[in-house]
């Protein structure tokens, strides 16, 4: 197997990755620097290390790609582009500070703004828990409890919203109660793009828990999105491995 991993700031924190895969696929970085020779890993250098990347994703050059420190808005915005897609979808694999793992959709801010986009979410990520070991129970969460009906139209309509996710894709309703989902479902559904990415970056960045990658479930292609503020790589890269024989 074949992996390309973008690298940009943080070549240290990609290496160091990259070793930690011990072995088990081949690796190519995509890259418009410099980086030291190793036998860890090819180099692939281009202006546009975001295009080199996803074009060869797309021809087959490489079995899965993963973003590593590429700039978010540039390489998602050609994914998208050479995927022919109108919108990316990704479902995060989380872990929190105790060892509790499940998924999680929308984490982007432009994604899962209407009813249809967040039970499409729950289709697919239902289908992709159990590839995880994770149950298969979907958790839909909404801005507040049924007793706060009333105190803002804003939080009735995200009441409304989630019930009717919940119903439509055989969910389970559990208003803004994160805590009590995670104990039973291996997916939950965050209200929209903004909560599912403040709860992502919260659970990962304060929270002590750890982020596993967030594979893009639309294209017919392995990517794992990450995060440049994430520690490291390893998780992505072994992610985008365990997706390979799927």
């Amino acid at each position: 197997m074949i992996i390309g991993i973008g690298v940009a700031l943080d070549q240290q924190k990609v290496i160091a990755s990259i070793a930690a895969l011990n072995g088990v696929a081949e690796v190519i970085c995509y890259t418009s620097t410099d980086l030291p020779p190793s036998p860890l890993y090819r180099v692939v250098r281009s202006d546009s290390p975001e295009c080199a990347l996803i074009s060869d994703l797309r021809d087959g050059v490489i079995d899965a790609a993963v973003r590593g420190s590429l700039p978010a808005n540039a390489t998602l915005g050609l994914l998208r582009n050479m995927m022919q897609v109108e919108h990316l979808e990704r479902i995060a694999l989380l872990e929190t500070v105790s060892g509790q793992k499940f998924l999680l959709a929308p984490v982007g801010v432009d994604e899962g703004w209407t009813i249809a986009q967040r039970v499409s979410l729950v289709e697919k990520a239902r289908k992709i828990a159990g590839r995880f070991g994770l149950s298969s129970e979907v958790a839909v969460l909404s801005g507040g409890r049924y007793g706060d009906v009333g105190r803002h139209s804003i939080v009735d309509q995200s009441l409304a919203a989630g019930e009717l996710v919940a119903k439509v894709a055989g969910a389970i309703h559990y208003e803004i109660r994160i805590e009590d989902a995670v104990e039973s479902c291996g997916v939950v559904i965050a209200p929209d793009g903004i909560a599912g990415n403040l709860i992502f970056r919260t659970l990962t960045f304060l929270g002590g828990g750890k982020g596993h990658g967030a594979p893009v479930v639309n294209i017919d292609k392995i990517f794992i999105d990450t995060s440049r503020a994430s520690p490291d790589y390893t998780n992505a890269l072994l992610l985008a491995v365990s997706m390979f024989d799927w």
